[in-house]
């Protein structure tokens, strides 16, 4: 049996104590075996989580003075963080797993890719159930018009230090849905409405267009609905609303009379990440796992939503991928 890959965690935020331990723990492929957070209270917290002996460390630099006892990074710390530390991990042959969004621009992207494949980025929502069930009802070819919709209440997660506008910090994840999902890239961004806790954005596709929808203080909802050229539904998922709010807490108040500790639902398709992550590092295939390339593509799409806006709407073009623009 192949050894189980060991991760170091850099960043002991919400999303490695709801997300990445648990996730991990699901996994027969990862073992998380160190952690790094400058917070001595968040490390020595997560270090306990993870248990068997992870040691922790003040960053990824001292951490990785110890890169023997890890094989790859997890790297879920603010976006500004995350080339200097894929570059330390890279520099000692070591894989990054970068989570979203990858950087704070399409340049910062463009830098990450240029390290190479040993470089992936933390789209999870291509390993949830239900998106990849509307990938497989869509048709191989044909026009598609997408509408996507994520909204959450920051309350509801508490991050510790980040507290980045709702373009950096939901719309990444719509604009990776929508390559994905389509199979085709974001030619141009037309911002519809943008503002630090919405936006509305309408991107022309290769294969047709997508409306994206992001908001936070919001109820928690996900939708995809996706029509074809004749304007039938080809295939949708819902999830959350008001609703699914109200189930949410019944089954909450479920667990906590049973005395049960449900881990957090991205949980699940984290760990579909983490097994995708291990089988990229042990034979370079990425399967569906997000490369460097999908975060510069992500990026670009943002960057041109905050020119779109500026401009009053207008569409911008979403520049050739290939190269930075200067």
């Amino acid at each position: 049996m192949t050894a189980a890959l060991r991760l170091g965690l850099v960043g002991c935020g919400r999303l490695a104590e709801q997300g990445y331990v648990p996730a991990a723990a699901r996994s027969a492929a990862v073992q998380i075996v160190a952690v790094a957070d400058p917070d001595p209270t968040r490390r020595g917290a997560v270090a306990a989580l993870v248990g068997g002996g992870a040691s922790a460390h003040a960053d990824a630099a001292s951490l990785l003075d110890d890169a023997d006892s890890v094989d790859a990074l997890v790297l879920a710390t603010p976006a500004a963080h995350h080339l200097a530390d894929a570059e330390r991990a890279v520099v000692r042959g070591l894989h990054v797993l970068v989570e979203k969004p990858p950087a704070p621009d399409a340049l910062g992207a463009h830098a990450l890719a240029a390290l190479g494949d040993r470089v992936r980025v933390g789209f999870n929502r291509r390993f949830d159930a239900a998106a990849i069930d509307v990938r497989r009802r869509l048709p191989a070819s044909g026009p598609l018009d997408l509408a996507l919709t994520l909204t959450y209440r920051r309350a509801s997660w508490s991050a510790h230090t980040v507290r980045d506008d709702v373009v950096l910090d939901l719309v990444p994840h719509l604009v990776d849905w929508a390559r994905w999902l389509s199979g085709s890239d974001v030619l141009s961004v037309a911002t519809e409405e943008l503002a630090p806790d919405r936006a509305v954005l309408g991107l022309r596709l290769g294969r047709g267009r997508a409306t994206v929808t992001a908001a936070a203080d919001r109820l928690h909802e996900e939708r995809i609905v996706v029509r074809g050229a004749g304007g039938a539904v080809l295939a949708e998922h819902r999830a959350g609303g008001p609703l699914g709010a109200v189930t949410g807490r019944a089954q909450s108040v479920l667990v906590r009379l049973r005395g049960v500790d449900a881990p957090h639902p991205l949980a699940e398709s984290l760990a579909a990440q983490l097994d995708a992550f291990a089988a990229a590092v042990r034979s370079g295939d990425p399967g569906e796992l997000a490369t460097a390339a999908d975060g510069v593509a992500a990026m670009a799409a943002v960057d041109a939503a905050r020119t779109s806006a500026a401009a009053g709407g207008a569409a911008v073009p979403v520049h050739d991928l290939r190269e930075p623009t200067c």
